[in-house]
């Protein structure tokens, strides 16, 4: 039987048009494509922001937390649009150890941002009392802000090591379904995983910067740092202003984070509160 292409147009042909064969309609519809265009942008933002992450790993210098931090919201805001599709709907409303794994990822995810922003104020806080101690020359001060700013560090590498442990990337949610929504399944969790990674990334970042600051590490350097303040000639720069310099690039880092952060930690709100709504739909 020949097959009949009369309703795969909606719109009435002109009669030029009208008069050509049938088998020429065919030549008007769209190639079918095997993935969604949605699901490709979040395949990329993912790759982007591992890709990100593996290259902070590496590198010699210190990567740019903001920078990480916009990938990981790009990534976010990739994954809020697709899960408007059925497909993922139904793959994470599908009950499943996995799909349990992925909420609680992005419960982790939520709570490594927060605490990341509670230690980001604290090291504003270290970091104005360090510049204080320096130009007062206050050495029990600067001792103390040096302390506490050492604590924030050890703060940030424990999140970034708990957010290492991140999920399998593409490992899927599991359960049965078609191949679209298998394929869904393994970009939910791929996503996860790479921002896991990212932030990890982002949370040393701005530990190294903040290492990098640090006054001293024991009582002897701080000791000879504060005899180098103290004996410092008007003309000659001493440790003390290079520790001002640093102390300035910690909170500059520290400015570009606190928003991006913010935005970030929204962001995972949101998309968990998805994730959740699909699973436990409003009746």
């Amino acid at each position: 039987m020949a097959p009949s292409f009369g309703r795969s147009i909606s719109f009435p042909l002109s009669p030029a048009r009208a008069s050509r064969p049938a088998r020429h309609a065919r030549s008007i519809s769209l190639p079918a494509c095997r993935s969604h265009p949605l699901l490709a942008h979040l395949q990329a933002q993912t790759a982007a922001a591992r890709a990100w992450a593996t290259a902070s790993a590496s590198a010699s210098s210190s990567p740019s937390p903001s920078t990480g931090l916009a990938l990981i919201d790009a990534l976010h805001a990739a994954l809020a649009e697709l899960l408007l599709l059925p497909e993922p709907q139904a793959a994470v409303r599908r009950p499943s150890a996995a799909s349990d794994r992925l909420l609680d990822a992005f419960l982790l995810l939520a709570d490594a941002h927060r605490g990341f922003q509670e230690v980001l104020l604290a090291l504003r806080r270290d970091a104005a009392d360090a510049r204080l101690a320096l130009r007062r020359r206050d050495a029990a001060r600067l001792a103390s802000a040096s302390r506490a700013q050492r604590r924030g560090d050890r703060e940030l590498a424990r999140l970034a090591a708990r957010s290492a442990a991140r999920l399998p990337a593409g490992a899927g949610l599991g359960g049965s379904g078609t191949a679209e929504e298998a394929e869904m399944a393994a970009a939910l969790m791929d996503a996860a995983a790479a921002s896991a990674a990212a932030s990890a990334a982002v949370f040393s970042a701005v530990a190294s910067v903040s290492a990098a600051v640090s006054l001293c590490s024991n009582k002897k350097a701080l000791g000879a740092f504060v005899a180098a303040a103290f004996a410092k000639k008007p003309e000659t720069p001493t440790t003390a202003d290079v520790a001002q310099e640093k102390h300035e690039e910690l909170e500059r880092c520290i400015d570009e984070c606190e928003s991006g952060s913010e935005v970030v930690f929204r962001s995972i709100v949101r998309n968990r509160v998805s994730l959740l709504n699909i699973r436990t739909p409003a009746i």
